[in-house]
């Protein structure tokens, strides 16, 4: 169990492409659905539990710079696309009967909390599922930056890596069917092996701040749960 780990506060790190479900954009409403009651039966298991959110569903800042637009303005949009997925991943909790809240790293008073570190723990401390949107706040930073910040800031005990695969790999498994699954690795190997799951920064500054990282698959209903509990296939990056 979590608990039995020490794990009692944690980041879970959600790209925006785990919310589109089959779809190839937007939301699916039924894995909306799944992952919020996930979310909230770890926030009833007892975890302190806060969620930060991409919004590569709606729009990525790298695919904007690509196409044109100058790159701080295209990290804006895509802020704002994780605070639409926020405040979907908050009322689909508040659904399951779970609090939850949006605090925006770019405020937004008008729809959702300012972020600020000690309205972040109040509400954990509370009980309710906190919803990290708006990135850090600054362009050319990702989303798995600002996961790794938040751990940090909130001293978290870990960070829960959602991702489309089962945890890391040597390569993309989709490509090379000879990709072998690390089952544990240290920070320093993934910088090392440039192991893309998670960008440099993100790695350095949990390597920083020790803090361990599961990677596991979001696809399985329940997926959240089992990786805090050590059920299922995952990947354990140490320190």
């Amino acid at each position: 169990m979590a608990v039995e780990r020490g794990w009692r506060r944690v980041v879970v790190k959600l790209s925006g492409e785990a919310l589109m479900g089959a779809g190839s954009h937007g939301l699916d409403a039924g894995t909306l659905e799944t992952i919020a009651a996930d979310l909230a039966e770890a926030a009833r298991k007892g975890i302190e539990t806060a969620v930060v959110v991409g919004g590569g569903n709606f729009f990525r800042g790298i695919a904007g710079a690509e196409k044109g637009i100058e790159r701080a303005r295209a990290d804006s949009i895509g802020m704002l696309a994780t605070v639409m997925n926020a405040l979907a991943i908050e009322y689909a909790i508040e659904k399951q009967g779970r609090a939850a809240r949006v605090l925006s790293a770019v405020p937004m008073p008008s729809i959702c909390e300012p972020y600020s570190r000690q309205a972040a723990l109040h509400h954990l401390d509370k009980g309710r599922v906190v919803v990290l949107a708006g990135g850090t706040g600054n362009p050319f930073f990702t989303t798995d930056t600002g996961a790794a910040l938040r751990a940090a800031e909130l001293s978290c005990d870990v960070i829960l890596k959602a991702t489309q695969v089962d945890g890391v790999y040597s390569a993309d498994p989709k490509l090379d069917p000879n990709a072998r699954r690390f089952e544990s690795l240290t920070h320093d190997e993934a910088i090392a092996k440039n192991l893309a799951i998670m960008d440099t920064a993100a790695f350095a500054l949990a390597r920083e701040n020790r803090i361990p990282i599961v990677v596991f698959s979001i696809k399985q209903p329940g997926a959240i749960c089992a990786a805090l509990e050590g059920r299922g296939k995952a990947t354990l990056v140490l320190p």
